[in-house]
């Protein structure tokens, strides 16, 4: 009875690695089958909303600082068109592919002729002289499929100007049909880098958003860093280092003209300014002193917009307060157009 047990025994030690190379390959689980998936095939739209631009209108051609309110017409409608170009949302058709309008039509559209042009919206306008010296500059929106107005503002400029107005009528179309802030009408404070390597000019400069406007603030013959607007975007502050002597200047963009704040052998960089309700400030640091301030009295800065001028601002659908209220104090004011 026990020799059987044995020899099985022997029999199965013996045969174990003989098993264990020919043995077959385990069968894999069943899967269980699923329900189908819906598969939804396309591309991604890359349409733009079409808006046609044409010349804004005069209604009578006059010279003004030598400008000729026709050609400003065009020059302003070109502005727009590339402003709303840039954004990457819209397609405008510029004065150069559709047809000049009439001062009629500036407040009756025929959204008939723009419809046949694809355009969702037109943009319409006018440049008038008013005896002043000065420009009334008139931006209306339309809905061409509703046949509705969605934007009439002006703005009353000085010639030089022009592209300021440009760039406002830009932003209260932006607004309106985004619902984003505007940025079209801001200017941007640089250090221009020119010459050979091994003697770099840093120039202080400033422009539109477009480029537009650019002029060289300093010549070069001083190192300059560390630019900054005032809230109100009417100064520049920055850092100038000459003969190992390190100034702090201020600005002023209208006059050109700028003046002294303070000046020492010591590292002094990044101004900044802290503006209060009742005092304009600016805080720089140096290695003497690690936060120095110079400030002066000035009347109290308004956030709230006079009423001819914050029907502007009324298209925003995020609140941008400080910015909006240091933007409405430019130089090109606003008027409602009736």
């Amino acid at each position: 009875m026990l020799r059987p047990i044995t020899f099985s025994l022997a029999l199965l030690l013996t045969a174990a690695p003989v098993l264990a190379q020919t043995a077959p390959a385990p069968t894999p689980p069943a899967v269980t089958p699923t329900e189908p998936r819906e598969t939804i095939e396309g591309t991604l739209s890359q349409d733009r909303t079409v808006i046609a631009v044409p010349a804004l209108a005069t209604p009578a051609v006059q010279s003004v600082a030598g400008l000729r309110t026709d050609t400003l017409g065009r020059q302003i409608a070109e502005v727009i068109a590339a402003d709303l170009e840039r954004s990457g949302l819209y397609a405008p058709l510029g004065p150069g592919s559709v047809r000049a309008i009439t001062m009629a039509e500036v407040t009756a559209p025929q959204f008939a002729d723009w419809s046949a042009r694809n355009a969702e919206n037109v943009v319409h306008g006018f440049v008038r002289a008013d005896g002043t010296g000065n420009l009334t500059v008139g931006c209306y929106l339309y809905d061409t499929a509703l046949g509705s107005e969605l934007v009439r503002q002006g703005f009353v400029i000085q010639p030089g100007d022009w592209r300021r107005a440009a760039h406002k009528c830009a932003d209260v179309i932006y607004s309106r049909l985004s619902g984003e802030a505007p940025f079209f009408d801001s200017r941007v404070a640089y250090i221009a880098e020119s010459g050979p390597k091994g003697n770099r000019i840093k120039r202080l400069a400033i422009m539109d958003s477009d480029g537009g406007n650019h002029r060289f603030i300093t010549n070069g013959q001083a190192l300059a860093i560390s630019p900054r607007f005032s809230p109100d975007y009417k100064k520049i502050v920055y850092v100038s280092y000459l003969n190992n002597r390190v100034r702090v200047f201020i600005y002023d963009v209208a006059s050109g003209s700028q003046k002294l704040v303070t000046e020492s052998s010591n590292a002094t960089f990044a101004p900044r300014w802290s503006p209060t309700a009742a005092r304009s400030s600016i805080r720089w640091r140096s290695a003497a002193t690690p936060t120095s301030i110079a400030s002066r009295p000035r009347a109290a800065r308004r956030c709230a917009l006079p009423a001819r001028r914050a029907s502007m601002w009324a298209a925003a659908s995020r609140p941008t307060a400080r910015r909006s209220c240091s933007k409405a104090t430019g130089r090109a004011a606003s008027k409602s157009i009736r």
